[in-house]
């Protein structure tokens, strides 16, 4: 070779070695994928004691770390803001979903119920880092221009801004839709005609990908899935596999969950359980209707299955495309199971409000195109096993839920951690996976608040036990249910119609069933962390509720205002205001 061209080549391999030497890194930061589910009890996934097959969740968990003692907000829209922010709730505007405020919280700036314009997203971070940034599931932080996801640091979008909607069809789940509103890339968006929820969203999440694989940028992909949300829907495949699984009963399945829990090394061995008393006795059930409930919980596993298959096929994807050794994936709920579904089903009246929805509950049609499916309090109990409350309330059935977070690139380490961990650490911990500061008082020339979120990397790597200190405080509230996490122990509230609206103290480490209260035994504890929750309210402007607010109550109010030319929507929305007063009433009339 002579002198020129070998010059040449040796340029050409120095440039090539310098590219692969120093272009790395940003290359080689990870991609990061972040599973989030809806309405996700604690235990309603295999790594966590369900009886429910999730083999790919289940892989995820063997390859990373379970946390044990993660919380998140009691409804979705708040933690989804704080999942995305690092931000407390309140303070980012969202201290519930837009539909329940009263007039008198909707003066001030914080009650709004859509993301803030003082709260950047990790999505905005990362997008400005070099990360390809897509979405696809539910958002429910805002459906003005300057609130949709493709405002707000997302590059790719497709998304459903309501609280929920039909997991076969684009039609709303409930009347104080017109309409299931899908967005795409910040336009409205028509769903097709083979949608199912689950499959469609990693349909588009693979796409997404796919369309910058070439590029060598690391991407972050947010999957909010509609699953297991009301209505609760699955594939006629799916359920077939949990058909009999539930014959005998939600506190045969509460216990049995529990046990598995133990045995997992997910609680103590001397952790209590307790029958929550608004669930009814399975024993006293008429035989079809232990038929007709078992299924609606077979559905709801199928709902899960159909989740976790789905997710398999995105880690398939992965593998297939060389991305899946540098991917860390993240996968935690919304909040705890919902409770709410009506108790008779196929009652006059509850086959009245699904006929006029546009649904049917027939039992051999369950769960699949047309049918409108939920589970009652019963399973939902066994869905949170072994905690109590669920959905809406600040029990621990409500606020603790699974967080797995896994990836080759974690390299070596525990596979259970029982630290605390709350939904604002997500945030934090993922900026620090993508190695990106988060913001400071100012960002884009606007003054924003600091994330408050801890790095969980510490304790992934085995190099801390724990993240927050016994006297680091976390406070929380919704409607009037609240909650303060404070070391090992919490204080808590929960409101009626099915709490009491008393104080309690609980060591949730060794009694996270909260069957002990220990406010008589630890008076001085008692009452310094009712003054740190004094504290948090006023710091974080905290508006308590009117005297008798119920959230379905102004949700109806706040919906009638709007759309009274709809007859039964009256009859609909009376329904719902009265139910859980109903639930409550019938309950006590038992004991």
């Amino acid at each position: 070779m002579d002198k020129p061209r070998y010059l040449l080549a040796t340029i050409l391999f120095v440039a090539c070695l310098t590219k692969s030497v120093f272009a790395p890194a940003q290359i080689g930061r990870p991609n990061i994928i972040f599973l989030l589910a809806d309405d996700l009890g604690y235990s309603d996934i295999e790594p966590y004691g369900s009886e429910v097959n999730t083999p790919s969740l289940s892989m995820l968990a063997e390859q990373g770390i379970i946390f044990t003692n993660y919380h998140t907000a009691a409804n979705c829209a708040p933690s989804r803001a704080m999942l995305l922010t690092g931000v407390n709730n309140h303070l980012a505007g969202v201290p519930n979903i837009p539909e329940t405020f009263t007039p008198e919280q909707r003066q001030s700036k914080n009650y709004q119920g859509v993301l803030g314009d003082n709260v950047v997203t990790i999505a905005t971070l990362l997008e400005d880092s070099g990360y390809h940034t897509y979405m696809a599931g539910k958002w429910h932080l805002g459906s003005e221009p300057n609130k949709l996801p493709s405002a707000r640091g997302f590059e790719r979008t497709v998304a459903l801004m309501d609280s929920g909607a039909d997991n076969w069809e684009q039609r709303p789940y409930l009347p104080i839709y017109d309409q299931a509103n899908w967005f795409s890339d910040g336009e409205r968006y028509s769903l097709p005609d083979d949608f199912y929820s689950s499959r469609f969203l990693i349909d588009k999440t693979i796409e997404f990908i796919d369309e910058n694989l070439d590029d060598g940028k690391p991407f972050f992909a947010y999957v909010p899935f509609q699953a297991v949300h009301i209505p609760v829907q699955a594939p006629k495949e799916n359920t077939e596999k949990y058909l009999g699984v539930y014959d005998e009963g939600w506190s045969k399945l509460r216990e049995d969950r529990h046990q598995k829990a133990i045995d997992l090394g997910l609680v103590s061995p001397q952790s209590g359980i307790k029958t929550m008393s608004w669930v009814l006795d399975w024993s006293a059930l008429s035989k079809e209707t232990k038929k007709y409930e078992a299924k609606r919980m077979a559905v709801y596993a199928g709902m899960i299955d159909a989740m976790d298959f789905n997710i398999g096929r995105l880690i398939k994807y992965l593998r297939e495309t060389n991305q899946l050794e540098n991917t860390v994936f993240i996968f935690t709920s919304d909040n705890g199971a919902e409770g709410s579904g009506a108790s008779e089903p196929n009652s006059f009246l509850s086959q009245g409000i699904a006929g006029n929805l546009g649904y049917n509950t027939n039992y051999e049609t369950l769960g699949e195109k047309g049918s409108y499916n939920s589970i009652n309090p019963g399973f939902t109990s066994a869905a949170v096993s072994p905690l109590s409350f669920y959905k809406f309330y600040t029990g621990e059935g409500g606020m603790r839920v699974p967080l797995i977070i896994s990836g080759e690139t974690l390299g070596e380490n525990i596979k259970f951690s029982p630290s605390f961990a709350w939904a604002t650490d997500v945030a934090r911990t993922v900026l620090s996976l993508a190695e990106v500061e988060p913001a400071g008082a100012r960002y884009r020339g606007k003054a924003v608040l600091p994330m408050t979120g801890r790095d969980l990397g510490p304790v992934i790597r085995g190099e801390s036990s724990r993240v927050y200190s016994n006297e680091d405080v976390i406070g929380y509230e919704l409607t009037g249910h609240s909650a303060l996490f404070k070391g090992d122990y919490k204080l808590v509230r929960n409101q009626g119609p099915l709490g009491d609206g008393n104080w309690a103290l609980f060591d949730i480490v060794n009694d996270p069933g909260e069957t002990k209260d220990l406010k008589q035994n630890m008076p001085d504890r008692f009452q310094e962390m009712l003054g740190d929750y004094a504290k948090f309210e006023q710091d974080h402007g905290v508006l308590p509720p009117p005297a008798g607010y119920s959230q379905l109550r102004q949700m109806a109010i706040n919906t009638l205002k709007d759309r009274l030319e709809i007859p039964f929507l009256v009859l609909i929305l009376s329904f719902l205001v009265v139910l859980p007063f109903f639930v409550y009433a019938k309950f006590n009339k038992r004991q």
